[in-house]
């Protein structure tokens, strides 16, 4: 056994063996090590980077919510506002038709006072001929004359 050369060549295979496993194992083993730590790391970092996503997902969500409502009380305003402006429209437009009829009103009053006045001056000065005419042909000197002193006699209490 000991003359040999394949049992010396597995001792001596053995011995290297575990000459060299030893530090392998370490080299091997460090290795792996490196290697899982880079994994944690990236673990760490990949789990971080969701903590990350899920707070700024969450902060998007919120900004979201207030910007809807944000433009749900924009329009809710603006419809407010513009039933206020319909409203004071209305009323503007109720106000400027009124007051044109009342002007239209004035008009008609003032063009009927005027029409009256124009029929009463006609009137007026129709009679006036009727009577100078009547006068001049049925009234004689003498009563024309008594008429004259009695009309400048009433003279001043009508004035007064």
């Amino acid at each position: 056994m000991f003359s040999s050369p394949d049992f010396w060549v597995l001792v001596a295979f053995v011995i290297f063996v575990v000459a060299v496993w030893k530090p392998a194992s370490k080299a091997i083993l460090g290795g792996l090590d490196g290697h899982s730590a880079k994994v944690r790391a990236q673990l760490e970092e990949a789990r971080s980077l969701r903590e990350e996503a899920q707070r700024m997902l969450g902060d998007y969500q919120r900004r979201q919510a207030e910007a809807l409502s944000e433009a749900e009380a924009i329009v809710s305003h603006a419809k407010a506002e513009a039933e206020r402006i319909k409203a004071q429209a209305e009323a503007d437009l109720t106000q400027q038709i009124a007051r044109r009829r009342q002007l239209a009103l004035d008009r008609i009053a003032q063009s009927e006072a005027q029409a009256l006045a124009e029929v009463r001056a006609a009137t007026v000065d129709a009679a006036l001929a009727a009577t100078r005419k009547l006068l001049v042909e049925n009234l004689d000197r003498p009563r024309s004359d008594a008429l004259i002193e009695q009309a400048a006699a009433e003279l001043p209490k009508r004035l007064h």
